[in-house]
């Protein structure tokens, strides 16, 4: 077949799904097309000048500041305090760097600043020069507001969704998986870094892994060097042996956060180390349990379909006896909302699962759904954009999902939550005694 026939019925194919695309279970919303990948022009910047800064929780009122240095001399320290360019505390910490292939990676930084006050502007500098930056702590009460967004990937409706997630009053940033795509291009972290930058300096981002943070090469490589190395979570302090799952606590929600692409049979550490989690959960104290991982459960769309069979065989009981009340998943290019469901049917005292792998990846959007729609399905659309959870108080939450339409952030879909706790399901008695049994199963 001549080149310029692959050309002509590439794009006939592609104009076909675009235009088949357009009807999906969300209404008569016409999707805009898809936006190239963002260039980044090259900056010339003092070796020594932290580039790619972002903060993410680190135990009880501490944050963990990262950024890169392209002088392997830079300290890894970070000034911070209260007011502008008055710095009342100083954080020492510790610094990587790693090869890939033909790729070395700057001086990577990883700087433990605190204790630090709840709901509390700080100002810092990182390795002693460059600009200021500032960052916000999360309340210690309701109420809490989390943005959600995964598969982000570097397309311009990535910075469209960056963007309204800037306009949101949250908290914390929650993503799901599948950070930067660059997929063994190691230069693409860098440029993710860059990205992000203004909004992950400013508010924390706790992330968990997806397919394209692998990067593993057979018999050379293994996987996730990058995104260990760049992105380190509080994995230490939530008694966890990888950075690949952990969890961590803001205001009244427990999180955990596991991993779709490291061992979770029974017989394994995340197993074992997600037992011992969620029989430390106090629900007095943590009444929300909100779980990420990166590939769905429940989903009704043609993409991806029974990826994730195998892990929730192994772990859906678990996270049904602990009374988990949401989690979140990426993977699937798409926004699709559940009922409260348990093995594979709508159940009162499950969870409910919410995908939003849409948030701008360079893959396009996952079009098809099987048709009818599970009876636990409640809504669901292929269209980029971001997610909010307000927790209002111990009892109630507010989810909307934004579409990107065109520049707009549109509120598409929203509902008011009850958390479990005090629900009957696994709370008090023997429901108490029965969770430790199932648990140590």
């Amino acid at each position: 077949m001549g080149f310029m026939m692959k050309i002509l019925l590439r794009h006939l194919l592609s104009t076909t799904l675009f235009i088949a695309g357009t009807v999906f279970a969300g209404g008569d919303y016409i999707r805009p097309p898809p936006r190239k990948t963002l260039s980044f022009p090259w900056d010339q910047k003092p070796s020594s000048q932290p580039q790619q800064v972002h903060i993410s929780l680190a135990g009880d009122k501490h944050m963990r500041v990262t950024w890169v240095t392209n002088d392997g001399a830079s300290p890894s320290i970070v000034e911070y305090g209260t007011s502008p360019e008055k710095y009342s505390a100083t954080a020492q910490g510790e610094s990587t760097k790693y090869s890939y292939l033909l790729y070395s990676s700057g001086k990577i930084h990883h700087t433990v600043i605190g204790p630090l006050q709840e709901n509390t502007t700080y100002f810092y500098k990182c390795g002693g020069e460059g600009p200021e930056f500032q960052l916000k702590t999360p309340p210690s009460k309701f109420p809490v507001t989390f943005a959600v967004a995964g598969d982000l990937g570097q397309t311009g409706w990535t910075k469209s969704t960056l963007d309204h997630i800037d306009q949101c009053k949250y908290d914390v940033h929650l993503l799901p998986g599948d950070l930067s795509y660059a997929d063994y291009l190691q230069h693409r972290w860098d440029t993710f870094g860059q990205l992000v930058q203004p909004l992950a300096s400013s508010r924390p981002w706790m992330v968990t892994q997806g397919n394209h943070e692998k990067e593993s090469i057979p018999f050379l490589k293994d996987g996730f060097v990058s995104y260990n190395s760049r992105w380190k979570m509080p994995f230490e302090e939530s008694g966890s042996a990888s950075n690949l799952y952990y969890s961590f606590d803001v205001a009244g929600v427990h999180f955990v956060m596991l991993g779709s692409y490291t061992p979770y049979d029974e017989y394994s550490d995340q197993y074992s180390w997600l037992k011992a989690d969620l029989l430390k959960v106090d629900r007095r104290r943590t009444p929300w349990l909100v779980v990420l991982f990166h590939v769905p459960w429940y989903n009704s769309n043609r993409a991806h379909q029974g990826e994730g069979d195998d892990m929730m065989s192994s772990m859906e009981h678990l996270l049904y006896a602990a009374g988990v009340d949401i989690v979140f998943t990426g993977h699937v290019h798409a926004y699709e909302r559940t009922k409260r469901v348990y093995n594979g049917k709508s159940d009162r005292c499950g969870a409910v699962h919410i995908t939003i792998g849409d948030g701008g990846n360079r893959e396009g959007l996952a079009h098809w759904y099987k048709q009818p729609p599970p009876e636990w399905s409640v809504f669901r659309e292929a269209s980029f954009g971001h997610g909010e959870l307000k927790m209002v108080n111990s009892t109630h939450a507010y989810w909307s999902w934004h579409r990107n339409e065109d520049d707009e952030s549109v509120q598409s879909d929203q509902v008011w939550l009850t958390s479990l706790i005090g629900s009957g399901c696994n709370t008090g008695g023997g429901s108490h005694e029965m969770r430790r049994i199932l648990m140590a199963s």
